[in-house]
């Protein structure tokens, strides 16, 4: 695997590395030697499937507060997203900044998104689905989000919004309560 590391500190892209012939190809997608030895958490406790038969339909932007903050590593299967991460780690050099990330089935980079970060994607194909894993199991009392369209990061998203839920809709901007409550009780 290829490791490079976006601008926002411990966020990372990473590429797999194809082995091929006639038969096709063999790559790696996640290993945890790997990932230990560039710093980064290598813990895999539940993995993901999302899927979106709509071009355009935009799920964010999620994370997990303390206790159960985790890192997730993301990776589109089929089609094509828009990934983005946001920097959401109090005192962070990059607190506020986000990070787009085109991943395709074709390209079969990955994004490392780190504990404080948010996390959403846009589908930039019909049926589009991604594969994620994540370093902590899915604790709903923990779930929050920031609002998708907060002027706070004024995300380039590349599409019209063609499908988002009622909840990612209605998720708080970080400028609000957000950022000082549930943003502090991260403790990263």
């Amino acid at each position: 695997m290829k490791f490079k590391e976006t601008q926002l500190p411990g966020g990372f892209v990473l590429e797999i590395e194809r082995r091929g012939d006639d038969r096709g190809y063999f790559a790696r997608a996640w290993c945890q030697t790997e990932l230990a030895a560039y710093g980064l958490d290598p813990t895999a406790v539940q993995a993901n499937v999302g899927f979106s038969q709509r071009r355009g339909t935009l799920r964010g932007m999620h994370f997990q507060r303390a206790p159960h903050a985790e890192v997730k590593i993301v990776r589109c299967t089929r089609g094509a997203v828009f990934d983005v991460m946001i920097d959401l780690r109090p005192n962070s050099p990059a607190e506020g900044q986000w990070v787009g990330v085109e991943l395709t089935a074709e390209n079969g980079k990955l994004l490392y998104i780190p504990e404080g970060f948010a996390h959403g994607y846009q589908t930039l194909t019909d049926e589009a689905e991604i594969h994620y894993m994540t370093s902590k199991a899915y604790a709903p009392d923990a779930a929050a989000g920031v609002r998708y369209n907060d002027p706070a990061f004024n995300i380039a998203w590349p599409l019209e919004v063609a499908s988002i839920s009622d909840a990612d809709r209605s998720w708080p901007d970080y400028g609000t309560s957000l950022k000082d409550e549930s943003i502090k009780e991260m403790q990263l």
